[in-house]
């Protein structure tokens, strides 16, 4: 049996003191109780960009003002391959809120390795801190 496919937009957001906007996975979801970038699923037919402003504020309750793609990681998991679409978000309307229960946490960029991420995840972080 294929695994299932799954786009995904992911944003690093920083603000103007080199920190980097994290969130806590929901115990029960994929993945859940590791940290990762803020973001969602891509539903059919939608532009990228879209599903980033509208993830970001379903999830954090804030407006992307000005975002930029930074890479793709094409990731397999056991249960799931995963197609990763990642963006810069340098300005954004609003304070970041977890909007559906989760934590929310600014971090140093330079402190990402403190935390436990995805697998699929850590070539953003090698990338950040290169």
């Amino acid at each position: 049996m294929a695994k299932k496919r799954i786009h995904v937009v992911a944003a690093v957001i920083r603000d103007s003191g080199d920190n980097i906007l994290i969130a806590k996975r929901p115990d029960h979801l994929h993945q859940g109780g590791l940290w990762e970038f803020p973001g969602g699923k891509v539903d059919e037919g939608e532009v990228v960009r879209d599903a980033l402003a509208r993830e970001l504020n379903e999830e954090l309750a804030i407006q992307v003002e000005a975002a930029e793609p930074f890479m793709e990681i094409r990731h397999d998991y056991s249960d799931k391959s995963v197609f990763l679409d990642i963006w810069v978000v340098d300005q954004f309307g609003g304070e970041p809120v977890g909007n559906e229960g989760q934590q929310v946490r600014w971090v140093p960029r330079q402190e990402l390795r403190s935390y436990d991420f995805p697998e699929a995840n850590v070539a953003i972080i090698d990338k950040l801190l290169t």
